[in-house]
């Protein structure tokens, strides 16, 4: 039998075998290439396929190391699996395979997760119904108010919070996003209190924490005393959150879209309502920590208040600003105890154009430190006025009785002590009573000195409470039940007759150092040996 058809057109002639082995080889070859075809889109599925592409390592590194390790990318960059979804990932992942192989793809590689992906049978779909968890660190969270109906006017979508910001880490909470939400405004913005309080995220700590020598337990303290968080922490809250428009043309370059840039209800709509773009890629970043102690700046909350930052206050609060006297930080402020920890009076000058302001008080120590501090800060403050006033008059009679001839030291002094008395009377020795307490031992030593080589007879105020160091026995210690002076106090393995020694009216500074608070120390076991 034979065949017609085109080779025999041309003058070739071929057997039936030819034609068989011809058949089975098209068939061989059309099976091979579907079953290719499956092979390399199955393998296009695959995280190594996504590791396969330079730009995608880090992305896998991140996904390598994470909690989803297990899981394929497919899984969570495509909604879930139905006869659709199924065709649409193959379509997908073979267009990537071309992409990579005509090396057209971007080198900015962006994906979408639907809620669906993350809420789906098998992953967490029962994740809305668990109430408030406890995150790693340490914040309590509830999924369902955040995911269900609209938050302060934006639809929230599990990438809002789960995303990759930062290169090494893979759908785990982006921290930053909360802060946006809560504290966007509250910086700059007094009136514009954060979106829920503080206990609501977080538990009070029940551990004690050392600030300066004063031992703290923020649950033991709280439970008994009814202060606000922000008076210690008010500086936890940096950044604005703002939106740079430059953000926008790291995405687009048409004139139109980046028109809309103000349009914020239609821009959150379209990002992350629609498109599940992290909030982190269009705003600056917020930071929501606590300061270690002793470390904050204090400029933040009086400028949210005042035009100015009362640099003199925040200096001698600080322990700083004055001239010679070794700097000394208040115990507050080693505490982090903020400005509107102490100013919590409102108050207002000039009737119905009145200026408002807020001032320290009593109040204030009564309300952290309990009623046996009664009366104290009126006192401190008397007394400081007292005594700076007492060191002008001896500061003035040193000036009239200077020579013009006097020694270039002694200038000094003079100007130094004159210095520092003003910066006292501007700064109010009540921020920090033992840092003023230092400057008026030092102005009054000065003084005594150069009245002495002056040969001008001036009063001796090394005795007064807060020269002296007393005024912490007799203004504050007897106050809250402290025993003042003790009886007696070990040295060495020796009894020393303590209240003796002060019934006889020896001054402490005569035995004593004072720093700050709890900071006393004996001169030198020689001091004894003056008297005895």
């Amino acid at each position: 039998m034979r065949f017609s058809g085109i080779p025999e057109k041309i003058g070739i002639h071929l057997s039936p075998k030819f034609y068989k082995i011809a058949v089975r080889t098209l068939i061989a070859a059309f099976i091979l290439l579907i079953v290719s075809v499956i092979a390399i889109s199955k393998y296009s599925m695959s995280p190594s396929f996504c590791n396969s592409c330079h730009i995608m390592k880090p992305y896998y590194n991140a996904w390598a190391s994470s909690k989803h390790n297990f899981v394929p990318c497919v899984d969570c960059h495509y909604p879930p699996s139905g006869p659709k979804t199924f065709m649409w990932k193959r379509f997908q992942a073979l267009s990537q395979v071309a992409k990579y192989v005509t090396r057209t793809y971007s080198s900015k590689p962006f994906a979408e997760i639907e809620d669906a992906s993350c809420l789906r049978e098998g992953c967490h779909s029962t994740r809305l119904l668990q109430g408030r968890v406890m995150t790693g660190k340490g914040v309590k969270f509830d999924h369902r108010p955040h995911l269900e109906g609209v938050r302060y006017g934006k639809k929230l979508r599990c990438v809002s919070c789960h995303s990759q910001i930062v290169v090494g880490k893979h759908i785990e909470v982006t921290y930053n996003t909360c802060f946006l939400c809560h504290f966007k405004g509250s910086k700059s913005n007094k009136k514009q209190k954060p979106s829920g309080k503080c206990l609501t995220c977080h538990t009070l700590p029940d551990r004690q924490i050392n600030a300066g020598n004063i031992k703290y337990n923020h649950k033991d303290f709280l439970t008994r005393h009814n202060v606000s968080c922000e008076s210690c922490h008010q500086d936890a809250i940096n950044g604005k959150g703002e939106v740079l428009k430059e953000r926008c043309l790291t995405c687009h370059n048409q004139p139109e879209k980046i028109s809309r840039y103000k349009e914020t209800d239609f821009i959150h709509e379209n990002h992350v309502a629609n498109h599940n773009i992290a909030c982190i890629h269009c705003h600056e970043e917020i930071k929501h920590e606590a300061v270690a102690a002793g470390t904050k700046s204090l400029a933040y909350d009086c400028s949210m208040c005042h035009s100015d930052t009362h640099d003199i206050q925040k200096n001698i609060y600080t322990g700083s600003g004055a001239r010679g006297v070794p700097s000394m930080p208040s115990p507050m402020y080693l505490a982090n105890v903020d400005c509107v920890g102490c100013h919590t009076e409102k108050i207002s000058y000039g009737g119905v154009t009145a200026a408002k302001t807020i001032k320290g008080s009593q109040g204030s120590c009564i309300k952290c430190h309990g009623s046996s501090y009664l009366g104290i800060f009126d006192e401190a403050h008397k007394l400081a006025k007292e005594t700076i006033a007492k060191l002008e008059e001896k500061l003035l009679k040193i000036k009239q009785a200077a020579l013009p001839d006097s020694s270039e030291k002694q200038n000094r002094q003079i100007n130094e002590v004159s210095y520092n008395l003003k910066f006292l009377e501007s700064a109010r020795s009540i921020h920090n009573i033992y840092y003023a307490a230092s400057i008026m031992r030092d102005a009054d030593n000065k003084l005594s000195d150069i009245g002495k080589d002056l040969k001008v007879e001036t009063e001796d105020l090394s005795g007064l409470p807060v020269i002296s160091g007393g005024f912490c026995a007799t203004l504050c210690h007897a106050k809250i039940g402290v025993k003042v002076p003790p009886e007696t106090v070990k040295y060495k393995g020796k009894t020393m007759p303590h209240k003796r020694h002060f019934m006889r009216g020896i001054a402490c500074v005569e035995c004593h150092t004072f720093g700050t608070h709890k900071s006393v120390k004996l001169k030198s076991p020689a001091i004894c040996g003056q008297c005895h």
